[in-house]
């Protein structure tokens, strides 16, 4: 093992973090600050060089509110903002929204394809869908309408309330 000789350089970690060891980032600045840090690692990087960073990117985001960003004047941005500063740091946008706006959106699509793995859900067309998917709301929607078909399927007599459905319905278990 390697001995710290004082130098200026301060002790190496011997492996990257695990995950308990993970920052908490609550605040949009502590994320911004994070993904600053981690992004462009040992450099300053000054409002101007990332709104360009952003706009070379095709994203569009004035230096001096991503300056206010990190001055921690700026909590609750648009998600115009949000998609900006994804751009411009090269990761999903998501990560900027708040935690439990982002719960929302895990636990919906968590839910979708634990039914689509289960069999509950054999397919969904959408039309008219972005880069981004399946918004949250739909996923509950289509959560829902699979809900009120298995309350119908299991009312007292047991029949089908019919197929009109947008999802296709079929019972669990693997296919024959």
């Amino acid at each position: 093992m390697a001995m710290d000789d004082g130098d200026e350089r301060g002790p190496q970690p011997a492996e990257p973090p695990g995950p308990d060891e993970l920052p908490r980032l609550d605040s949009l600045r502590e994320k911004v600050e994070y993904m600053v840090e981690k992004t462009f690692p040992g450099q300053k990087i000054s409002g101007r060089v990332f709104a360009e960073l952003v706009r070379d990117r095709g994203g569009s985001l004035s230096h001096s509110y991503f300056s206010n960003i990190l001055a921690g004047k700026v909590t609750q941005p648009s998600e115009d903002i949000l998609k900006a500063l994804g751009l411009g740091f090269g990761v999903d946008w998501r990560f900027f929204k708040e935690e439990s706006e982002v719960v929302d959106d895990v636990v919906a699509g968590l839910q979708f394809l634990a039914k689509r793995r289960t069999g509950e859900i054999s397919g969904l067309a959408g039309r008219g869908l972005d880069d981004d998917g399946l918004p949250p709301e739909l996923l509950r929607f289509a959560l829902s309408l699979l809900e009120d078909a298995a309350r119908e399927k299991d009312g007292p007599e047991g029949q089908s309330g019919g197929n009109d459905s947008a999802v296709n319905h079929r019972p669990a278990g693997p296919a024959a």
